[in-house]
């Protein structure tokens, strides 16, 4: 695992053997980081990565200069993991909460700039990832939630669905507050 960008470019982190996840792939991660240099400003972003998982996302927005980011995972080992690769890059923005996803989404009573998720692939209550953050209001207004999924997840039919961006077994679905926002 490598931070692509920002002030740990080019950094090789280790996670543990054995964690229970599927990190997103460095053509996905690097994919993805493109999208969005040409559609916000790192800075000054809050962040919410559920499913951390190694941290891998929450790493990176962190080396790029995220103003906060919030890494949610279950998983005692993931969070370890991103707590001690947190302290060793010196992030002290970075943030992490045991718990569920789902119930961290009825909890939470604050908006964020970007909301990542990365649910197992084999979840079938990853669909109610979109519901949960437009029925609780946790976006800014120009916020995006973005959910890294396989090929049989659909979220197209979605009042906030933007767009879906694909690459290889990897399938990235954009979501906005604005429901009229263009997919630029």
């Amino acid at each position: 695992m490598r931070i692509i960008a920002g002030t740990h470019r080019g950094r090789i982190l280790h996670p543990p053997k054995g964690l229970p996840v599927r990190p997103t792939t460095d053509l996905g991660k690097e994919s993805l980081f493109n999208i969005l240099n040409n559609r916000i400003d790192f800075e000054e972003l809050t962040v919410l990565d559920l499913f951390a998982g190694t941290g891998n996302i929450s790493l990176e927005f962190a080396s790029r200069g995220a103003s906060e980011v919030i890494a949610v995972d279950l998983n005692t080992k993931c969070i370890d993991y991103i707590r001690k690769a947190s302290q060793e890059l010196a992030f002290e923005k970075l943030y992490t909460v045991k718990a569920s996803a789902f119930t961290f989404l009825n909890s939470v009573s604050r908006k964020f700039d970007i909301i990542f998720a990365d649910p197992p692939y084999d979840m079938k209550d990853s669909l109610l990832i979109p519901e949960l953050v437009f029925e609780n209001s946790l976006l800014q207004p120009d916020g995006w939630l973005i959910i890294e999924h396989d090929v049989f997840k659909d979220f197209k039919n979605h009042a906030h669905f933007v767009e879906e961006r694909r690459y290889g077994k990897v399938h990235f679905s954009f979501f906005s507050a604005e429901a009229n926002l263009s997919a630029g």
